[in-house]
């Protein structure tokens, strides 16, 4: 039997949904939950919704894999996917193959790092992507089968299957699905599509290997400077990759202490840089063993502290989700990049 990443066409003959999913659990193609059946007609309509795009797919590590669309294709539809989503899907795709995004380092870590998917730009409306109340949870097909489509693909096309190639000590419940739209109308300052250069009508996917979301919840506090201090408090983890790896994170404001922040007149760079100071963590907090560690990768305190990062421009800074007085903090696998990718139409 060849593999499902290797050819165009499986014969899975007259198989019911409950026969295919007892034979693609034999192959070691699902993710533990039921998938729905990649037909021959399914997988052509995907297919022709990206047919536009000609660039070619580079190998995908670490099995260096030149993935055909119709296997792209198959995982989608397993997902449970519409084919509307598909060329955000590849889009996405694109952006974990970005060699600085380090696939085959975050698909083989122990860290419990899995793809973070954010969507941006007008097709986050046309798909019905869930950019308000819940943003990171269930409800909504779009959010919770474009995520589930990629991580298809890196287990049946990179081949990162659990305990093999994916060692991750405990996991994370984002390698299931991790898939959210940008809340660009409540967000008081540039959508982060535009801050990475992209026009405002263009539709983007931006990817990230992170942790999931750490909420930072904070209904006291009635002034932005309060609330910066709350989120640096979060962000401030001697245990997180952004310590020990470096590297990127996301802080994922909520859009009503966006409100407060704009009005006490906080910018995106201001807030970076005063994160980038309050989040130190002081030496006191780390354990003596663990610093050796630290320094022997390179990462030596200045003076009493250490940086999360290597610089203020590692915070990346957005507006998600609905009412309420909570934003998150997700920091990354720290060896890899924020990759951003025009979705083709």
């Amino acid at each position: 039997m060849k593999d499902i990443a290797e050819q165009e066409v499986i014969d899975i003959g007259d198989m019911d949904v409950e026969a295919f999913n007892e034979y693609a659990n034999e192959q070691g193609w699902s993710d533990g939950m039921p998938l729905f059946v990649p037909t021959e007609a399914k997988v052509a309509k995907f297919v022709e919704t990206v047919r536009g795009d000609n660039r070619p797919y580079p190998p995908v590590p670490p099995r260096q894999i030149v993935p055909t669309l119709q296997a792209l294709a198959a995982n989608a539809v397993m997902a449970g996917c519409k084919p509307e989503y598909f060329p955000v899907v590849t889009a996405a795709l694109r952006g974990v193959l970005d060699p600085d995004y380090n696939l085959h380092g975050t698909l083989a870590t122990t860290h419990s790092c899995a793809p973070m998917v954010m969507v941006s730009g007008p097709i986050r409306h046309e798909l019905n992507i869930n950019c308000g109340t819940n943003c990171f949870g269930q409800g909504r097909q779009a959010n919770a089968t474009i995520g589930r489509a990629l991580g298809l693909m890196l287990l049946n096309v990179a081949g990162a299957k659990p305990s093999e190639m994916d060692r991750s000590t405990q996991g994370n419940p984002a390698k299931f699905t991790f898939c959210f739209g940008e809340n660009e109308e409540e967000n008081p300052w540039t959508p982060y599509h535009v801050q990475r250069g992209f026009a405002p009508t263009d539709s983007v996917v931006t990817v990230m290997s992170g942790e999931g979301p750490h909420n930072l919840n904070d209904h006291g506090s009635t002034t932005g400077d309060g609330l910066l201090t709350t989120f640096a408090g979060g962000m401030s983890n001697p245990g997180a990759n952004t310590v020990y790896g470096k590297g990127p994170m996301f802080l994922i404001i909520g859009p009503e202490h966006a409100a407060t922040l704009k009005r006490d007149g906080f910018t995106i760079e201001s807030i970076r840089e005063e994160l980038w100071k309050r989040s130190r963590i002081h030496l006191s907090r780390i354990s003596r063993e663990n610093l050796a560690t630290y320094e022997s990768t390179g990462h030596k305190p200045d003076g009493d502290w250490l940086a999360i990062g290597r610089d203020p421009n590692d915070i990346h800074i957005t507006v998600a989700g609905g009412p309420g007085k909570h934003s998150a903090f997700i920091p990354s696998f720290g060896g890899t990049t924020v990759a951003c990718t025009r979705i083709a139409r």
